[in-house]
């Protein structure tokens, strides 16, 4: 199984946004203390719209507890890490992947970091950016994980208005 994990988080739009990808790709939140902003604040809930209810996370007091509780791999998103995220192979069916993601003005800690300097990566981009918005790295990093997985149980057709939408003539 995905994890997508937020160190500390920040920004209540940021957060709201990854619930909303968390919830289009059945991927697990946690949430490590302390947060910027209540999880039942006004621009939280604006941002994830009405999926909120069909959200799977967790909230942890700090990282130690998020480690005790959850077993796997662990990979770490910084500005300072070496390899690209498509470097990895995210197909394994017997551990789940957790994809770990700082805080918005810090990122994760250095003492965090220097535990596992194998399993620390960043999205690669331009030095005119020192990094891109925490919402987007967490949207392409769990899709780039999908894509290797085949998008497993996610749907690749419209639901709604059928998959010949695009072909019927609607005039």
């Amino acid at each position: 199984m995905n994890h997508i994990v937020l160190y500390e988080p920040e920004i209540p739009q940021n957060t709201g946004n990854i619930m909303r990808t968390c919830v289009a790709t059945k991927t697990k939140l946690h949430l490590i203390k302390p947060l910027g902003f209540s999880l039942d604040e006004k621009h939280l809930i604006r941002s994830s719209v009405n999926y909120i209810d069909k959200l799977d996370y967790e909230v942890y007091e700090n990282f130690q507890e998020f480690q005790e509780k959850n077993k796997g791999i662990y990979y770490y998103f910084t500005r300072y890490g070496k390899k690209p995220h498509t470097s990895f192979s995210y197909v394994n069916e017997t551990e789940d992947l957790y994809f770990i993601f700082g805080k918005e003005s810090t990122g994760i800690p250095k003492e965090i970091l220097q535990k596992d300097l194998q399993h620390c990566m960043r999205i690669p981009m331009t030095e005119d950016v020192r990094a891109l918005n925490l919402s987007n790295c967490c949207a392409i990093v769990i899709y780039e994980a999908l894509r290797q997985q085949g998008y497993p149980n996610l749907l690749q057709k419209e639901p709604h208005k059928g998959e010949n939408y695009l072909e019927e003539n609607n005039e």
